[in-house]
């Protein structure tokens, strides 16, 4: 959020946190949304690239495409395993995995 935004907010009353914080996460706990946020970033931008829609990509993946909507969208029901084999057979290496989470 950008510092006059926050003020803004900040002079009407508002108090502005993170969501971990908002949540009561844990550091662990944020670190591990933000992990599978970024994943789900990643697979986003891989499958866009490729000009895939999330249908093609389900084909690929023998899924559906509202698995790979909840998959780009790092919901809790998807599996850190899952978002990694998605990437992998998109074409992804690893040195690209950790750049997505770094």
């Amino acid at each position: 959020m950008k510092s006059t935004k926050k003020q803004r907010l900040e002079v009407a009353g508002w108090r502005v946190s993170s969501a971990a914080t908002f949540l009561g996460l844990s550091a662990e706990e944020a670190a591990f949304v933000e992990l599978k946020v970024a994943l789900g970033q990643s697979l986003r931008r891989w499958r866009t690239r490729q000009k895939l829609t999330q249908g093609e990509l389900a084909v690929r993946l023998q899924s559906s495409q509202s698995r790979v909507a909840k998959m780009e969208a790092a919901d809790p029901t998807v599996s850190v395993d899952l978002l990694v084999r998605s990437l992998l057979k998109l074409g992804a290496r690893r040195k690209d995995i950790a750049r997505a989470i770094a």
